[in-house]
């Protein structure tokens, strides 16, 4: 907030949550509305989903996500909001380049659209074969799970523990970009991308 104030710009709210987001914007009527991905109550990706909610309700509505990850579901939604303009994205490190961040907020302000290259390259990727960074091994496993089997039986076919089958399937999720959530189960959606792969 401060960085915002010491650029000139007029902070209407800070809100704390993702509903007291979408409350203060109807409220405000804000030129731009900043938010972080990750917001309570569950820290997630509540910020994100608002940010698409807000443009699906008022596509012109400049957004800037600012994120410690790439949400690639989420983030692919919120590009592809409105006409794709008046959007940004970016990865928090860019924040600590000042000059950088205050640039970006005056595109995005001005209905431009700001993608980290870092969002971008994975984004990318994404649309190649989003197996492509598991290894060999962990490819396995995640044939093994697509089949029905539990992470005992994987273990057993496998010959490993099931401490090390369970760090198999945790890395796997992570190379997916498949954070906790409590709406969904994580384990399915990797096999749902083993399958389309």
């Amino acid at each position: 907030m401060a960085l915002l104030a010491r650029f000139g710009h007029e902070v209407a709210a800070a809100v704390g949550d993702a509903e007291a987001l979408l409350t203060a914007v109807a409220e405000h009527a804000p030129d731009i509305v900043v938010t972080d991905v990750r917001m309570p109550p569950g820290f997630q990706d509540e910020g994100l989903r608002a940010a698409v909610e807000l443009r699906k309700a008022q596509p012109s509505l400049p957004v800037l996500v600012l994120s410690q990850y790439v949400q690639r579901t989420y983030a692919s939604e919120l590009l592809d909001s409105g006409d794709g303009t008046g959007i940004g994205y970016l990865l928090k490190d860019r924040v600590g380049q000042v000059e950088e961040f205050q640039t970006a907020l005056q595109e995005v302000a001005a209905g431009g659209t700001v993608v980290d290259p870092e969002v971008v390259r994975q984004l990318l990727r994404r649309r190649r074969d989003p197996l492509e960074r598991l290894t060999p091994r962990e490819r396995e496993v995640l044939a093994l799970v697509a089949e029905g089997k539990s992470n005992t039986a994987v273990a057993r076919q496998l010959v490993v523990s099931e401490a090390a089958v369970g760090k198999h399937i945790g890395n796997i999720l992570a190379k997916l970009d498949l954070p906790p959530a409590d709406e969904t189960h994580r384990r399915v959606l990797a096999v749902l991308t083993f399958l389309r792969a």
